[in-house]
């Protein structure tokens, strides 16, 4: 499997977590998203918003630079840039899923027209403190990836707690079977 149909992969997989971490969430009352429970950004909707807001201040800085696969980020490019890493945008909830609903299409719509060649090409960047880095532009990808993947980790971990159960969570499961070669028939 090529990189870009990893990270395609990658796309679906995210937007369908998504779509199945807000519908458990959706069974908890708005106070109960939005109490702090201690958690590193405080909440279940505080956590949910730092999702958000890090997928913002990414695919803007990817949109900037040569990576916004025939104009996929443009939208994302003109939007208002999060202020912090912590920031609210949505207090919401029905605001926020539907922010996340329009982000992950986005997202799924980018990283099907990302081409092979771009993964190894360098990615110059500043971070959110002003701090300048150049990497890989495939290895940040994966961490824009594998970031979402771990706060959804905490926010599971969140809604448990509450009695939700989110189901399966594993990539496992958006990855297609291959027949099985050699096998008795």
């Amino acid at each position: 499997m090529a990189r870009q149909q990893q990270y395609a992969l990658m796309g679906r997989y995210n937007r369908d977590m998504n779509q199945r971490l807000y519908a458990a969430a959706a069974n908890l009352s708005e106070d109960q998203l939005a109490d702090n429970v201690g958690a590193f950004f405080q909440s279940i909707v505080g956590t949910l918003n730092h999702l958000y807001v890090a997928d913002i201040m990414w695919l803007q800085r990817f949109a900037k630079r040569q990576f916004a696969a025939a104009g996929c980020l443009a939208e994302i490019a003109v939007m208002a840039s999060p202020t912090s890493l912590n920031q609210v945008i949505y207090e919401d909830f029905d605001d926020l899923l539907r922010a996340r609903r329009a982000l992950d299409a986005q997202i799924c719509q980018w990283s099907e027209a990302l081409t092979e060649d771009c993964f190894d090409q360098p990615f110059v960047y500043k971070n959110s403190k002003g701090h300048d880095f150049c990497k890989p532009f495939g290895l940040v990808l994966q961490h824009f990836f594998n970031h979402q993947t771990h706060h959804r980790g905490q926010v599971t971990t969140l809604l448990s707690q509450q009695g939700v159960d989110v189901g399966v969570t594993d990539l496992l499961l958006w990855i297609e079977e291959l027949p099985l070669y050699g096998a008795a028939e």
